[in-house]
């Protein structure tokens, strides 16, 4: 890694944390203390608001703006191809935000760097098996966005058909699958509805409030406890 790179990612594990030692960010940089000391005042030295020093640990001031964003090659390449897969596995919506963020990128890379927006070395094209939804995906996003209620018919893996008023919390996606997580009115649990399989969705102007037992990392310790 090179010094410049070196610096910037300093200054981005300090913005994720309160406080970091010294010896974490070696490890995590894989070089020694020592030089950790001499970035750390050379970003002191270019004004950056560094608080704190050797053998206590360093915190970076709040409020801190970073200069214009650098990517390295291989975040960059991270970056397109979920892009990419976004632009084919989401609605049209988050498909364009997709676009216009990549348009956003592009003029701040190096040339060097450039031809990795046109790269097709890494591609995610759409598999035509995925499953049609009846309803738009993207008003989905915004009810989970808004904490609105929704109402539909659900039918299960066996053919059974309820009438489902939940709460919708988070969205995963299992390819092709799009999977809505809630908290379902009818079973008054956590539960798992596979969006192609939801039919007649209504958006309620009903809103809920998050309450212990129904957020999204409640869900995800549903899922690791199977």
């Amino acid at each position: 890694m090179r010094r410049a790179e070196r610096l910037f990612e300093i200054i981005q594990l300090l913005r994720r944390r309160k406080v970091v030692k010294a010896r974490d960010l070696a490890e995590r940089l894989e070089v020694s203390e020592r030089t950790i000391y001499r970035d750390v005042q050379a970003l002191i030295a270019s004004r950056v608001p560094i608080d704190g020093e050797a053998g206590v640990g360093y915190s970076l001031r709040a409020g801190y703006e970073l200069p214009p964003l650098m990517f390295r090659e291989d975040e960059l390449e991270a970056l397109v191809f979920g892009a990419r897969i976004v632009q084919g596995w989401s609605d049209p919506e988050m498909a364009r935000a997709a676009d216009a963020a990549l348009a956003r990128i592009e003029p701040t890379l190096p040339s060097h760097l450039k031809h990795l927006l046109a790269d097709a070395t890494l591609w995610a094209p759409v598999d035509r098996r995925r499953p049609a939804l009846a309803f738009d995906l993207a008003a989905l996003r915004a009810a989970v966005r808004a904490r609105r209620k929704i109402r539909f018919r659900y039918r299960d893996e066996h053919g059974a058909e309820t009438a489902r008023r939940v709460q919708p919390i988070t969205l995963w996606f299992y390819g092709p699958v799009w999977l809505a997580g809630a908290w379902c009115e009818l079973r008054d649990d956590l539960r798992f509805f596979r969006l192609d399989r939801m039919r007649e969705v209504e958006f309620l102007d009903e809103t809920f409030v998050p309450s212990p037992g129904r957020t999204p990392d409640d869900l995800l310790r549903v899922v690791l406890a199977r």
